[in-house]
């Protein structure tokens, strides 16, 4: 099994550009293997033609595009820590078992219960695609096999192992990404300050980019300094991203967006431009991205990856 190298996650004199490409790809590849991979103790029953619509939907969740962000923080959080002994595999299992709770997210937050859109990435979403039954069952697949399968990586020992899955749950549950989406919810049509707005999205989007942050350093034997470092530095880029999505709300189009561009101001949601302006909000995003590259001072060239990654978030299109 090859470890990770500049073979296996591009040469480190790549373009960003190239780079993004070249592990896009390769999640591409290992989040459809990871998604029927392992043996289950129910394998023996004859399910898999009962069960393709639900795989189906899952995949169709899954593999229809996207930045694929949190994998490539997994990524390159694990070269900053510059442990090359890590399987290849293994790094690709835990940036699979991030995404799986990503998309998960996504197809939830689309039910007509929650934000009720109709285009993802430029496709119907899933519930409109399928159904909505079948829609909160593809969620719910794509959720717990982000578990089983980080409790199945054989290279790392149970320790770490437990330290992934308790970080990805933490990350993921009422006081992470639900939490942040249940505040947003209550604050459809409300009025709140921008403590609220921040709380709001440090759970709602934030949680989840630390964890990607912090799983790939742990995978990769960070010291304790090291995790607080990218900690700070993943906090930082989680808001970002959220003051960018905001931004592009207002100042895109839905072509570009793949979803419907001013859902939030349709909705009446609170965001960044609506509370600080949108040239203010572009500021806190820039802001917001001189602090990420201050937490990585002390990695060095280690951490380029990183450091490009939050430029790509606050400059991004889409």
């Amino acid at each position: 099994m090859s470890a990770v190298n500049s073979d296996s996650l591009g040469d480190p004199f790549d373009s960003f550009d190239s780079y993004s490409e070249r592990c896009r790809a390769r999640i591409h590849a290992a989040l459809a293997l990871n998604l029927g991979a392992g043996v289950s103790e129910y394998a023996t029953l004859n399910t898999e033609a009962h069960l393709q619509r639900l795989f189906d939907a899952m995949r169709y969740s899954l593999l229809n595009g996207g930045k694929r962000v949190r994998p490539l923080l997994v990524y390159a959080a694990a070269t900053a820590i510059g442990d090359r002994t890590i399987a290849a595999a293994t790094l690709d299992a835990i940036a699979c078992a991030v995404e799986y709770i990503h998309s998960y997210s996504l197809v939830h937050d689309d039910l007509p219960a929650m934000d009720d859109d109709d285009l993802r990435r430029g496709n119907p979403t899933c519930h409109k695609q399928f159904d909505e039954a079948t829609a909160i069952l593809a969620g719910d697949g794509l959720q717990t096999r982000a578990f089983e399968l980080l409790a199945q990586l054989p290279e790392l020992s149970a320790e770490t192992r437990l330290a992934l899955i308790a970080t990805l749950a933490a990350a993921a549950g009422p006081r992470g990404m639900v939490g942040g989406q249940a505040i947003d919810l209550a604050a459809v049509q409300q009025r709140i300050d921008l403590d609220h707005l921040e709380t709001m999205h440090r759970l709602k989007t934030g949680a989840l980019i630390r964890a990607a942050v912090r799983m790939g350093a742990l995978a990769a034997n960070a010291t304790a300094a090291q995790l607080a470092d990218l900690d700070r530095y993943a906090a930082a880029i989680g808001l970002s991203f959220q003051v960018q999505d905001d931004i592009l709300d207002i100042t895109s189009d839905t072509a570009t967006l793949g979803k419907q561009q001013g859902a939030d101001l349709a909705r009446e949601k609170p965001t960044y431009p609506a509370l600080l302006g949108l040239e203010a909000a572009r500021t806190k995003a820039q802001s917001l991205h001189s602090d990420a590259l201050l937490a990585l001072d002390a990695f060095g060239a280690r951490a380029q990856r990183l450091r490009e990654l939050s430029a790509f978030i606050v400059d991004r299109k889409n």
